[in-house]
Protein backbone atom coordinates (compact mmCIF):
# COMPACT_ATOMS: atom_id res chain seq x y z
CA UNK A 1 0.00 0.00 0.00
CA UNK A 2 1.45 2.88 -1.04
CA UNK A 3 -1.36 5.96 -1.09
CA UNK A 4 -1.11 8.10 1.67
CA UNK A 5 -4.80 8.62 1.35
CA UNK A 6 -7.36 7.58 3.64
CA UNK A 7 -8.30 3.96 2.44
CA UNK A 8 -10.63 0.68 2.71
CA UNK A 9 -9.00 -2.83 3.52
CA UNK A 10 -11.71 -5.35 1.35
CA UNK A 11 -10.76 -8.70 2.94
CA UNK A 12 -11.37 -11.46 0.15
CA UNK A 13 -12.97 -14.65 0.94
CA UNK A 14 -13.12 -15.78 -2.80
CA UNK A 15 -16.26 -14.39 -4.55
CA UNK A 16 -15.98 -14.17 -8.06
CA UNK A 17 -17.17 -10.02 -7.21
CA UNK A 18 -14.84 -9.13 -4.87
CA UNK A 19 -13.01 -7.02 -7.29
CA UNK A 20 -16.71 -5.11 -8.02
CA UNK A 21 -16.21 -3.72 -4.13
CA UNK A 22 -13.71 -1.76 -4.85
CA UNK A 23 -14.78 -0.39 -8.20
CA UNK A 24 -18.00 0.79 -6.10
CA UNK A 25 -15.68 2.84 -3.63
CA UNK A 26 -13.10 3.76 -6.40
CA UNK A 27 -16.09 5.35 -8.09
CA UNK A 28 -16.63 7.55 -4.82
CA UNK A 29 -12.98 8.64 -4.39
CA UNK A 30 -12.04 5.95 -1.82
CA UNK A 31 -8.79 4.68 -2.04
CA UNK A 32 -9.45 0.71 -1.05
CA UNK A 33 -7.15 -2.65 -1.54
CA UNK A 34 -8.15 -6.42 -1.66
CA UNK A 35 -6.39 -8.48 0.27
CA UNK A 36 -6.92 -12.35 0.86
CA UNK A 37 -8.09 -13.21 4.16
CA UNK A 38 -4.88 -15.62 5.19
CA UNK A 39 -2.32 -13.10 4.37
CA UNK A 40 -3.15 -9.99 6.97
CA UNK A 41 -1.02 -11.55 9.53
CA UNK A 42 2.82 -10.37 10.06
CA UNK A 43 1.99 -6.67 11.33
CA UNK A 44 0.08 -6.18 7.99
CA UNK A 45 -2.97 -4.35 9.59
CA UNK A 46 -0.98 -2.06 11.56
CA UNK A 47 1.24 -0.93 8.09
CA UNK A 48 -2.16 -0.99 6.23
CA UNK A 49 -4.05 1.11 9.07
CA UNK A 50 -7.51 1.23 7.49
CA UNK A 51 -9.82 3.68 7.73
CA UNK A 52 -12.96 0.78 7.44
CA UNK A 53 -12.86 -2.56 6.65
CA UNK A 54 -14.78 -4.58 4.52
CA UNK A 55 -15.29 -8.69 4.33
CA UNK A 56 -16.18 -9.68 0.99
CA UNK A 57 -18.89 -12.86 -0.02
CA UNK A 58 -17.29 -16.49 -0.89
CA UNK A 59 -18.02 -20.28 -2.07
CA UNK A 60 -17.71 -21.29 1.42
CA UNK A 61 -20.07 -22.66 4.17
CA UNK A 62 -19.02 -21.16 7.69
CA UNK A 63 -20.35 -24.84 8.45
CA UNK A 64 -17.07 -26.35 6.83
CA UNK A 65 -13.78 -27.31 8.03
CA UNK A 66 -11.24 -24.54 7.27
CA UNK A 67 -13.62 -22.56 6.25
CA UNK A 68 -12.46 -19.01 5.98
CA UNK A 69 -12.23 -17.01 8.96
CA UNK A 70 -11.58 -13.13 9.81
CA UNK A 71 -8.83 -12.43 11.35
CA UNK A 72 -9.91 -11.42 14.86
CA UNK A 73 -7.03 -8.46 15.07
CA UNK A 74 -9.58 -6.92 12.28
CA UNK A 75 -12.46 -6.50 15.32
CA UNK A 76 -10.09 -4.74 17.54
CA UNK A 77 -8.95 -2.05 15.07
CA UNK A 78 -11.94 -0.45 16.33
CA UNK A 79 -13.31 0.68 12.91
CA UNK A 80 -16.35 0.20 10.72
CA UNK A 81 -16.80 -2.96 9.27
CA UNK A 82 -19.51 -4.20 6.87
CA UNK A 83 -20.27 -7.74 5.94
CA UNK A 84 -21.31 -8.95 2.63
CA UNK A 85 -23.09 -12.22 2.12
CA UNK A 86 -20.42 -14.64 3.22
CA UNK A 87 -19.05 -11.65 5.34
CA UNK A 88 -22.18 -11.54 7.45
CA UNK A 89 -22.14 -14.92 8.30
CA UNK A 90 -18.64 -15.07 9.42
CA UNK A 91 -19.04 -11.88 11.36
CA UNK A 92 -22.15 -14.09 13.43
CA UNK A 93 -20.27 -17.05 13.42
CA UNK A 94 -17.27 -15.37 15.22
CA UNK A 95 -19.22 -12.49 17.34
CA UNK A 96 -21.23 -15.75 18.76
CA UNK A 97 -24.55 -15.36 16.73
CA UNK A 98 -25.44 -18.67 14.90
CA UNK A 99 -25.75 -19.38 10.96
CA UNK A 100 -27.42 -22.31 9.82
CA UNK A 101 -28.05 -24.07 6.28
CA UNK A 102 -31.81 -23.15 5.03
CA UNK A 103 -33.88 -25.06 2.94
CA UNK A 104 -34.82 -21.71 1.50
CA UNK A 105 -32.03 -20.44 -0.37
CA UNK A 106 -31.88 -16.91 -2.17
CA UNK A 107 -30.38 -16.89 -5.72
CA UNK A 108 -31.33 -13.95 -7.88
CA UNK A 109 -33.66 -10.23 -7.27
CA UNK A 110 -35.24 -10.30 -3.87
CA UNK A 111 -36.77 -7.30 -1.78
CA UNK A 112 -35.57 -6.38 0.87
CA UNK A 113 -37.84 -4.32 3.70
CA UNK A 114 -35.71 -1.57 6.06
CA UNK A 115 -37.36 -2.71 9.33
CA UNK A 116 -35.15 0.07 11.24
CA UNK A 117 -33.58 3.21 10.93
CA UNK A 118 -29.61 3.20 10.53
CA UNK A 119 -27.08 5.22 8.42
CA UNK A 120 -26.49 2.37 6.40
CA UNK A 121 -29.54 2.96 4.24
CA UNK A 122 -29.83 6.47 4.83
CA UNK A 123 -31.53 8.32 1.86
CA UNK A 124 -33.50 4.34 0.30
CA UNK A 125 -37.04 3.34 0.23
CA UNK A 126 -38.52 1.20 2.28
CA UNK A 127 -38.66 -1.49 0.37
CA UNK A 128 -35.29 -2.29 -2.09
CA UNK A 129 -34.55 -4.20 -5.00
CA UNK A 130 -31.11 -6.20 -4.21
CA UNK A 131 -29.35 -9.44 -5.37
CA UNK A 132 -29.00 -12.54 -3.30
CA UNK A 133 -26.84 -15.34 -4.08
CA UNK A 134 -26.58 -17.54 -0.59
CA UNK A 135 -27.55 -20.72 0.71
CA UNK A 136 -26.59 -20.45 4.33
CA UNK A 137 -28.51 -17.92 6.66
CA UNK A 138 -28.04 -16.10 10.09
CA UNK A 139 -30.61 -18.07 12.92
CA UNK A 140 -29.55 -15.58 15.32
CA UNK A 141 -27.38 -12.58 16.05
CA UNK A 142 -24.49 -11.97 18.23
CA UNK A 143 -24.78 -10.13 21.65
CA UNK A 144 -25.41 -6.03 20.13
CA UNK A 145 -26.81 -6.50 17.21
CA UNK A 146 -30.19 -5.59 15.41
CA UNK A 147 -31.96 -6.45 12.34
CA UNK A 148 -32.15 -3.64 10.02
CA UNK A 149 -33.87 -5.30 7.06
CA UNK A 150 -35.44 -8.59 6.30
CA UNK A 151 -36.56 -10.16 3.01
CA UNK A 152 -38.86 -13.16 2.32
CA UNK A 153 -36.43 -15.70 2.95
CA UNK A 154 -33.56 -14.29 4.78
CA UNK A 155 -35.00 -12.81 8.39
CA UNK A 156 -31.13 -11.48 8.84
CA UNK A 157 -31.16 -9.88 5.28
CA UNK A 158 -29.25 -6.65 6.84
CA UNK A 159 -28.14 -6.50 10.68
CA UNK A 160 -26.15 -3.79 12.40
CA UNK A 161 -24.28 -3.01 15.99
CA UNK A 162 -24.40 0.64 15.73
CA UNK A 163 -22.33 1.00 19.05
CA UNK A 164 -19.05 -1.11 17.41
CA UNK A 165 -20.22 0.30 13.51
CA UNK A 166 -20.37 -3.38 12.52
CA UNK A 167 -23.17 -3.69 9.89
CA UNK A 168 -23.48 -6.64 7.88
CA UNK A 169 -25.49 -7.75 4.73
CA UNK A 170 -26.78 -10.73 2.89
CA UNK A 171 -27.14 -9.51 -0.17
CA UNK A 172 -24.29 -8.04 -2.55
CA UNK A 173 -24.64 -4.24 -2.76
CA UNK A 174 -21.76 -4.87 -5.47
CA UNK A 175 -23.75 -5.79 -8.42
CA UNK A 176 -25.48 -3.63 -10.75
CA UNK A 177 -28.67 -6.01 -9.71
CA UNK A 178 -28.50 -4.33 -6.50
CA UNK A 179 -29.83 -0.59 -7.91
CA UNK A 180 -29.44 0.79 -4.63
CA UNK A 181 -25.68 -1.29 -3.81
CA UNK A 182 -23.10 2.47 -4.47
CA UNK A 183 -25.64 4.24 -1.87
CA UNK A 184 -25.15 1.55 0.30
CA UNK A 185 -21.36 1.32 -0.16
CA UNK A 186 -21.27 5.03 -0.35
CA UNK A 187 -23.45 5.78 3.26
CA UNK A 188 -20.57 3.00 5.11
CA UNK A 189 -17.67 4.73 3.62
CA UNK A 190 -18.51 8.63 3.77
CA UNK A 191 -21.27 8.43 6.47
CA UNK A 192 -20.33 6.09 8.72
CA UNK A 193 -16.80 5.97 8.70
CA UNK A 194 -16.67 9.75 8.06
CA UNK A 195 -13.87 9.53 4.96
CA UNK A 196 -13.93 12.52 2.57
CA UNK A 197 -13.29 10.30 -0.95
CA UNK A 198 -9.90 12.20 -1.62
CA UNK A 199 -8.68 9.77 -3.75
CA UNK A 200 -8.59 11.61 -7.43
CA UNK A 201 -6.70 11.04 -11.06
CA UNK A 202 -4.89 13.72 -10.53
CA UNK A 203 -3.34 13.01 -7.04
CA UNK A 204 -2.89 9.97 -8.66
CA UNK A 205 -0.14 11.12 -11.68
CA UNK A 206 1.38 13.70 -8.84
CA UNK A 207 1.88 10.70 -6.81
CA UNK A 208 2.98 8.42 -8.70
CA UNK A 209 5.07 10.52 -10.44
CA UNK A 210 6.90 11.26 -6.92
CA UNK A 211 6.90 7.26 -6.01
CA UNK A 212 9.02 6.52 -9.44
CA UNK A 213 11.34 9.08 -8.97
CA UNK A 214 12.11 7.58 -5.55
CA UNK A 215 11.89 3.91 -6.90
CA UNK A 216 14.61 4.66 -9.81
CA UNK A 217 16.44 7.30 -8.34
CA UNK A 218 19.50 7.74 -11.36
CA UNK A 219 19.10 4.75 -12.72
CA UNK A 220 17.78 3.53 -16.23
CA UNK A 221 14.19 2.37 -17.18
CA UNK A 222 13.38 -0.17 -19.98
CA UNK A 223 9.20 0.06 -20.90
CA UNK A 224 7.87 -2.54 -22.72
CA UNK A 225 5.97 -1.14 -24.90
CA UNK A 226 3.13 -3.32 -26.78
CA UNK A 227 1.25 0.14 -28.54
CA UNK A 228 -1.80 -0.88 -26.14
CA UNK A 229 -3.43 1.75 -23.64
CA UNK A 230 -1.89 0.53 -20.58
CA UNK A 231 1.88 0.40 -21.75
CA UNK A 232 1.83 3.97 -23.52
CA UNK A 233 0.08 5.42 -20.39
CA UNK A 234 3.33 3.71 -18.60
CA UNK A 235 5.35 5.19 -21.30
CA UNK A 236 4.49 8.67 -21.25
CA UNK A 237 3.66 8.68 -17.03
CA UNK A 238 7.33 7.60 -16.80
CA UNK A 239 8.86 10.09 -19.16
CA UNK A 240 7.49 12.86 -17.46
CA UNK A 241 9.01 10.94 -14.17
CA UNK A 242 12.37 10.79 -15.25
CA UNK A 243 12.86 11.65 -18.97
CA UNK A 244 16.27 10.45 -20.66
CA UNK A 245 16.66 8.02 -18.26
CA UNK A 246 13.66 5.81 -20.33
CA UNK A 247 13.70 4.08 -23.27
CA UNK A 248 10.97 2.26 -24.56
CA UNK A 249 11.36 -1.41 -26.40
CA UNK A 250 8.79 -2.25 -29.03
CA UNK A 251 8.67 -6.00 -29.45
CA UNK A 252 7.30 -7.02 -32.71
CA UNK A 253 6.60 -10.41 -31.34
CA UNK A 254 4.24 -11.55 -34.80
CA UNK A 255 1.45 -11.78 -33.04
CA UNK A 256 0.17 -8.17 -33.25
CA UNK A 257 -2.72 -7.37 -35.11
CA UNK A 258 -2.71 -6.63 -38.78
CA UNK A 259 -0.21 -3.57 -39.64
CA UNK A 260 -0.20 -2.63 -35.84
CA UNK A 261 3.42 -2.73 -35.46
CA UNK A 262 3.89 -0.15 -38.00
CA UNK A 263 1.03 2.35 -36.66
CA UNK A 264 2.73 1.70 -33.04
CA UNK A 265 5.90 2.71 -33.84
CA UNK A 266 4.85 5.85 -36.10
CA UNK A 267 2.91 6.92 -33.15
CA UNK A 268 5.27 6.92 -30.45
CA UNK A 269 8.09 8.30 -32.94
CA UNK A 270 5.69 11.20 -34.46
CA UNK A 271 4.01 12.12 -31.36
CA UNK A 272 6.36 11.64 -28.68
CA UNK A 273 9.76 12.38 -27.87
CA UNK A 274 10.62 9.17 -26.22
CA UNK A 275 13.72 7.24 -27.08
CA UNK A 276 12.11 3.80 -29.13
CA UNK A 277 13.86 0.49 -30.00
CA UNK A 278 11.49 -1.74 -32.32
CA UNK A 279 12.52 -5.32 -32.51
CA UNK A 280 11.36 -7.54 -35.03
CA UNK A 281 11.10 -10.60 -32.94
CA UNK A 282 8.38 -12.57 -34.83
CA UNK A 283 10.50 -15.53 -35.72
CA UNK A 284 11.91 -16.00 -32.09
CA UNK A 285 8.05 -16.60 -30.66
CA UNK A 286 6.71 -18.05 -33.15
CA UNK A 287 9.38 -20.89 -33.49
CA UNK A 288 9.51 -20.69 -29.60
CA UNK A 289 5.67 -21.72 -29.45
CA UNK A 290 5.70 -24.13 -32.23
CA UNK A 291 3.95 -27.14 -30.75
CA UNK A 292 2.53 -25.57 -27.57
CA UNK A 293 -0.79 -25.65 -27.26
CA UNK A 294 -1.42 -25.28 -23.40
CA UNK A 295 -2.45 -21.72 -22.77
CA UNK A 296 -0.84 -21.56 -19.42
CA UNK A 297 2.91 -22.94 -21.27
CA UNK A 298 2.06 -19.73 -24.00
CA UNK A 299 1.74 -17.31 -21.25
CA UNK A 300 4.67 -18.28 -19.58
CA UNK A 301 7.08 -18.76 -22.60
CA UNK A 302 6.01 -15.04 -23.84
CA UNK A 303 6.83 -13.77 -20.39
CA UNK A 304 10.25 -15.21 -20.76
CA UNK A 305 10.59 -14.23 -24.04
CA UNK A 306 9.63 -10.73 -23.52
CA UNK A 307 12.48 -11.08 -20.34
CA UNK A 308 15.03 -12.29 -22.87
CA UNK A 309 14.79 -9.58 -25.12
CA UNK A 310 14.46 -6.90 -22.98
CA UNK A 311 17.52 -7.79 -21.10
CA UNK A 312 19.40 -8.03 -24.44
CA UNK A 313 18.29 -4.72 -25.41
CA UNK A 314 19.55 -3.38 -22.08
CA UNK A 315 22.33 -4.23 -22.32
CA UNK A 316 22.57 -2.94 -26.04
CA UNK A 317 22.08 0.90 -24.94
CA UNK A 318 24.52 0.43 -21.87
CA UNK A 319 22.47 -1.46 -19.55
CA UNK A 320 19.18 -0.63 -17.72
CA UNK A 321 18.17 -1.68 -13.85
CA UNK A 322 14.34 -1.24 -14.34
CA UNK A 323 11.55 -2.86 -16.51
CA UNK A 324 8.09 -0.92 -16.51
CA UNK A 325 5.64 -2.70 -17.57
CA UNK A 326 1.33 -1.84 -17.75
CA UNK A 327 0.50 -4.67 -15.48
CA UNK A 328 -3.54 -3.25 -13.73
CA UNK A 329 -4.80 -4.28 -10.84
CA UNK A 330 -7.34 -7.01 -12.61
CA UNK A 331 -4.38 -8.65 -13.80
CA UNK A 332 -2.98 -9.43 -9.91
CA UNK A 333 -5.98 -10.59 -8.70
CA UNK A 334 -6.96 -12.72 -11.61
CA UNK A 335 -3.25 -14.07 -10.88
CA UNK A 336 -3.31 -14.87 -6.75
CA UNK A 337 -5.33 -17.11 -5.22
CA UNK A 338 -7.53 -15.50 -2.51
CA UNK A 339 -6.31 -19.15 -0.16
CA UNK A 340 -3.25 -20.13 -1.54
CA UNK A 341 -4.63 -22.84 -3.67
CA UNK A 342 -3.74 -23.19 -7.25
CA UNK A 343 -7.49 -23.61 -8.16
CA UNK A 344 -8.74 -21.06 -7.70
CA UNK A 345 -6.23 -18.86 -10.13
CA UNK A 346 -8.25 -17.77 -13.13
CA UNK A 347 -4.95 -17.64 -14.65
CA UNK A 348 -1.29 -16.18 -15.09
CA UNK A 349 -0.92 -12.98 -16.98
CA UNK A 350 2.24 -13.04 -18.97
CA UNK A 351 3.55 -10.07 -17.11
CA UNK A 352 2.28 -11.39 -13.84
CA UNK A 353 2.70 -14.99 -13.73
CA UNK A 354 4.96 -15.75 -16.04
CA UNK A 355 8.09 -13.66 -15.66
CA UNK A 356 10.72 -15.74 -14.97
CA UNK A 357 12.85 -15.54 -11.45
CA UNK A 358 16.68 -15.19 -13.37
CA UNK A 359 15.16 -11.62 -14.66
CA UNK A 360 17.80 -8.98 -14.33
CA UNK A 361 16.19 -6.33 -13.81
CA UNK A 362 13.58 -4.84 -11.23
CA UNK A 363 10.16 -4.29 -12.11
CA UNK A 364 8.61 -0.55 -12.37
CA UNK A 365 4.77 -1.20 -12.54
CA UNK A 366 2.94 2.13 -12.15
CA UNK A 367 -0.67 1.05 -13.25
CA UNK A 368 -0.40 -1.94 -10.75
CA UNK A 369 -3.32 -0.43 -8.56
CA UNK A 370 -5.46 0.83 -11.41
CA UNK A 371 -8.52 -0.52 -13.22
CA UNK A 372 -8.58 -0.20 -16.59
CA UNK A 373 -11.02 2.38 -16.89
CA UNK A 374 -8.83 4.33 -14.36
CA UNK A 375 -5.83 4.21 -16.71
CA UNK A 376 -8.13 5.44 -19.34
CA UNK A 377 -8.68 8.40 -16.71
CA UNK A 378 -5.25 8.58 -16.31
CA UNK A 379 -4.01 8.65 -20.12
CA UNK A 380 -6.89 11.64 -20.42
CA UNK A 381 -4.93 13.43 -17.30
CA UNK A 382 -1.96 12.98 -18.95
CA UNK A 383 -3.18 14.42 -22.25
CA UNK A 384 -3.16 11.39 -24.60
CA UNK A 385 -5.39 11.53 -27.63
CA UNK A 386 -8.89 10.08 -26.68
CA UNK A 387 -8.77 8.08 -29.82
CA UNK A 388 -6.15 6.76 -28.22
CA UNK A 389 -6.94 6.15 -25.11
CA UNK A 390 -10.39 4.78 -26.25
CA UNK A 391 -9.18 2.40 -28.07
CA UNK A 392 -10.20 -1.49 -27.00
CA UNK A 393 -7.70 -3.78 -24.88
CA UNK A 394 -5.24 -6.09 -26.56
CA UNK A 395 -3.82 -8.71 -24.34
CA UNK A 396 0.47 -8.65 -23.87
CA UNK A 397 0.47 -12.10 -25.24
CA UNK A 398 -1.54 -10.62 -28.65
CA UNK A 399 -2.65 -13.47 -31.17
CA UNK A 400 -1.40 -16.83 -29.30
CA UNK A 401 -4.36 -16.27 -26.52
CA UNK A 402 -6.86 -15.88 -29.57
CA UNK A 403 -5.52 -18.84 -31.32
CA UNK A 404 -6.23 -21.92 -29.08
CA UNK A 405 -3.70 -25.16 -29.93
CA UNK A 406 -0.89 -24.42 -31.52
CA UNK A 407 0.41 -21.32 -33.05
CA UNK A 408 1.53 -21.23 -36.87
CA UNK A 409 2.66 -18.59 -39.36
CA UNK A 410 -0.57 -20.20 -41.53
CA UNK A 411 -3.13 -19.45 -38.27
CA UNK A 412 -1.65 -16.02 -37.44
CA UNK A 413 -1.64 -14.60 -40.91
CA UNK A 414 -5.13 -15.86 -41.31
CA UNK A 415 -6.47 -14.50 -38.05
CA UNK A 416 -4.84 -11.28 -38.67
CA UNK A 417 -6.92 -11.04 -41.69
CA UNK A 418 -10.33 -11.79 -40.33
CA UNK A 419 -10.13 -9.64 -37.31
CA UNK A 420 -8.81 -6.90 -39.17
CA UNK A 421 -12.58 -7.25 -41.30
CA UNK A 422 -13.87 -8.11 -38.44
CA UNK A 423 -13.12 -4.41 -36.71
CA UNK A 424 -13.23 -2.39 -39.95
CA UNK A 425 -17.34 -3.30 -39.85
CA UNK A 426 -17.43 -2.44 -36.34
CA UNK A 427 -16.18 1.31 -37.26
CA UNK A 428 -18.04 1.43 -40.21
CA UNK A 429 -21.70 0.95 -38.34
CA UNK A 430 -20.59 3.22 -35.50
CA UNK A 431 -20.17 0.82 -32.52
CA UNK A 432 -16.71 1.06 -32.02
CA UNK A 433 -17.14 3.38 -28.83
CA UNK A 434 -20.07 0.93 -27.18
CA UNK A 435 -17.92 -2.27 -27.07
CA UNK A 436 -15.21 -2.78 -24.14
CA UNK A 437 -13.76 -4.83 -26.40
CA UNK A 438 -14.08 -6.97 -29.69
CA UNK A 439 -11.84 -9.60 -31.47
CA UNK A 440 -11.43 -12.66 -33.41
CA UNK A 441 -10.34 -16.43 -32.14
CA UNK A 442 -9.56 -18.96 -34.29
CA UNK A 443 -10.55 -22.01 -33.31
CA UNK A 444 -8.67 -25.27 -33.91
CA UNK A 445 -11.50 -26.92 -35.39
CA UNK A 446 -12.63 -27.80 -38.91
CA UNK A 447 -16.14 -27.91 -40.67
CA UNK A 448 -17.68 -29.14 -44.53
CA UNK A 449 -18.42 -26.30 -46.66
CA UNK A 450 -19.21 -25.46 -50.01
CA UNK A 451 -17.99 -22.65 -52.07
CA UNK A 452 -18.38 -22.38 -55.83
CA UNK A 453 -19.86 -25.67 -55.98
CA UNK A 454 -16.64 -27.60 -53.99
CA UNK A 455 -16.40 -28.71 -51.09
CA UNK A 456 -14.05 -26.76 -48.32
CA UNK A 457 -12.46 -28.13 -45.03
CA UNK A 458 -11.46 -24.86 -42.99
CA UNK A 459 -11.14 -22.93 -39.91
CA UNK A 460 -14.07 -21.67 -37.91
CA UNK A 461 -13.92 -18.42 -36.36
CA UNK A 462 -15.85 -17.28 -33.21
CA UNK A 463 -16.46 -13.50 -32.97
CA UNK A 464 -16.19 -11.90 -29.55
CA UNK A 465 -17.70 -8.85 -28.41
CA UNK A 466 -18.42 -7.50 -24.72
CA UNK A 467 -19.42 -4.30 -22.60
CA UNK A 468 -18.22 -3.91 -19.28
CA UNK A 469 -16.58 -0.91 -17.41
CA UNK A 470 -13.68 -2.51 -15.58
CA UNK A 471 -13.05 -5.85 -17.24
CA UNK A 472 -14.09 -7.98 -14.25
CA UNK A 473 -17.21 -8.63 -15.47
CA UNK A 474 -18.88 -8.69 -19.01
CA UNK A 475 -22.04 -9.53 -20.72
CA UNK A 476 -21.81 -10.20 -24.75
CA UNK A 477 -22.61 -6.99 -27.30
CA UNK A 478 -26.15 -7.49 -28.79
CA UNK A 479 -25.55 -6.82 -32.61
CA UNK A 480 -28.52 -6.92 -35.23
CA UNK A 481 -28.38 -9.86 -37.10
CA UNK A 482 -27.87 -8.20 -40.71
CA UNK A 483 -24.60 -6.74 -38.95
CA UNK A 484 -23.49 -9.99 -38.22
CA UNK A 485 -24.38 -11.57 -41.15
CA UNK A 486 -22.11 -8.56 -43.62
CA UNK A 487 -19.58 -9.75 -41.13
CA UNK A 488 -19.49 -13.19 -41.43
CA UNK A 489 -19.60 -12.93 -45.28
CA UNK A 490 -16.98 -10.70 -45.59
CA UNK A 491 -14.65 -12.80 -43.70
CA UNK A 492 -15.48 -15.82 -45.61
CA UNK A 493 -15.21 -14.24 -48.80
CA UNK A 494 -11.91 -12.56 -48.24
CA UNK A 495 -10.01 -14.69 -45.97
CA UNK A 496 -8.97 -18.25 -47.44
CA UNK A 497 -9.04 -20.67 -44.85
CA UNK A 498 -12.49 -20.12 -42.84
CA UNK A 499 -15.57 -21.56 -43.99
CA UNK A 500 -17.58 -20.67 -41.12
CA UNK A 501 -18.08 -17.82 -38.43
CA UNK A 502 -19.66 -17.93 -35.21
CA UNK A 503 -20.60 -15.67 -32.33
CA UNK A 504 -19.77 -16.18 -28.61
CA UNK A 505 -22.49 -15.14 -26.45
CA UNK A 506 -20.90 -16.38 -22.99
CA UNK A 507 -20.66 -13.56 -20.13
CA UNK A 508 -18.19 -13.20 -17.66
CA UNK A 509 -18.26 -14.90 -15.17
CA UNK A 510 -18.62 -17.71 -16.03
CA UNK A 511 -16.53 -17.25 -18.80
CA UNK A 512 -13.55 -14.64 -19.09
CA UNK A 513 -13.13 -12.20 -21.73
CA UNK A 514 -10.41 -13.96 -23.62
CA UNK A 515 -10.79 -17.51 -24.63
CA UNK A 516 -7.40 -18.60 -23.42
Amino acid sequence: MSTPHEHVLIVDFGSQVTQLIARRLRESGIYCEVHPYNRLGDGFLDRFAPKAVILSGGPSSVHWDNSPRAPKAIFDLDVPILGICYGEQVICEQLGGKVQSSDSREFGRAEIEIIKDSPLFAGLSPVETVWMSHGDRVESLPGGFDVIARSQNAPYAAIADEARKIYAVQFHPEVVHTPCGAQILRNFTHGIAGLLGDWTMAAFRAEEIAKIRKQVGKGKVICGLSGGVDSSVVAVLLHEAIGDQLTCVFVDTGLMRANEADEVVSLFRDHYNIPLISVDAGDEFLDRLAGVSDPEKKRKIIGGLFIDIFDREASAVGGADFLAQGTLYPDVIESVSFDGGPSVTIKSHHNVGGLPERMKMKLVEPLRELFKDEVRALGRELGLNEQFVARHPFPGPGLAIRIPGEITPERVAILQKADAIYLDEIKKTGLYDDIWQAFAVLLPVRTVGVMGDERTYDYVLALRAVTSTDGMTADYFTFDHDVLGRMSTRIINEVRGINRVVYDITSKPPGTIEWE
